[in-house]
């Protein structure tokens, strides 16, 4: 393990590391990144993004390992969210070809998709996990332990990506089959709904992945009391024949009118 703080004799961090360490030091050298690609490690960002599917406890572990080494949980290095963006592009252009948009439709749609739902959704949420975090979730407030913004907007983005996969790559392959075609056949709404139900449950499972990998934080397990209402609206939409599928194709032509 590296040391995080330099040799004084209180433990603090001196004047140059303080410096270092502060949250716009930190910005700015994650955006910095962003212009540099041979300093991207998007092998183990594509790591990542597949364990974020089979085992995303690993993921939080090297999460652990940079607060250690790095002394900063949130990531350092834009490459995840550069692949992020363009598995975003890939899936809303290929959304544009299963609803039989024109080329300035489905531009309309990625740049809506981009900026609000991805950019704009995940700066409101991962700001409102940082406030509800660092106001009820911690173990003893401090100013040495509390929950870095940059980290509550990783942790968006991770729980993000296997949600981005499910609704916008997966579903396209059954949208003009079984789901929206038929969608007052039970199967069509069965099949759409459980495809939901299963994106956003990677969601919420990610997400308290995340909070509970933080030493500092407790009763973490509240983030998992939304499984409840969750399973709650599956069981209504496929009783009363809901489509959720429906109503985001629906949705995505009226954006782009």
């Amino acid at each position: 393990m590296l040391p995080t703080t330099s040799p004084h004799s209180n433990g603090a961090l001196g004047p140059r590391d303080a410096a270092r360490h502060t949250a716009g030091a930190k910005r700015y050298k994650y955006l910095r990144r962003m212009f540099h690609f041979r300093q991207m490690d998007f092998e183990f960002a594509m790591w990542q993004m597949l364990y974020l599917f089979t085992s995303p406890q690993r993921v939080y572990r090297n999460f652990q390992y940079r607060k250690q080494t790095k002394d900063q949980w949130a990531r350092d290095d834009p490459a995840f969210l550069v692949l992020l963006s363009i598995w975003l592009c890939v899936s809303t252009i290929g959304f544009g070809l299963v609803l039989d948009m024109g080329v300035l439709e489905t531009l309309k749609l990625l740049l809506w998709v981009v900026f609000v739902d991805c950019i704009g959704v995940g700066l409101l949420i991962s700001t409102l996990m940082w406030v509800i975090s660092n106001k009820y979730l911690l173990k003893q407030p401090s100013r040495s332990f509390d929950v870095e913004w940059g980290y509550a907007f990783d942790v968006h983005l991770n729980a993000f990506y296997p949600l981005l996969v499910i609704l916008h790559f997966l579903q396209l392959f059954f949208i003009n089959h079984i789901v929206v075609i038929n969608s007052d056949w039970f199967l069509g709404y069965f099949v759409g709904n459980t495809v939901w139900l299963i994106a956003i449950g990677y969601y919420l499972y990610i997400t308290f992945l995340g909070y509970n990998a933080l030493p500092f934080l407790k009763n973490t397990v509240v983030l998992l009391y939304p499984f409840a209402p969750l399973a709650l609206v599956y069981v209504l939409s496929v009783s009363l024949g809901w489509n959720f599928t429906q109503g985001l194709c629906w949705f995505y032509k009226y954006r782009v009118q």
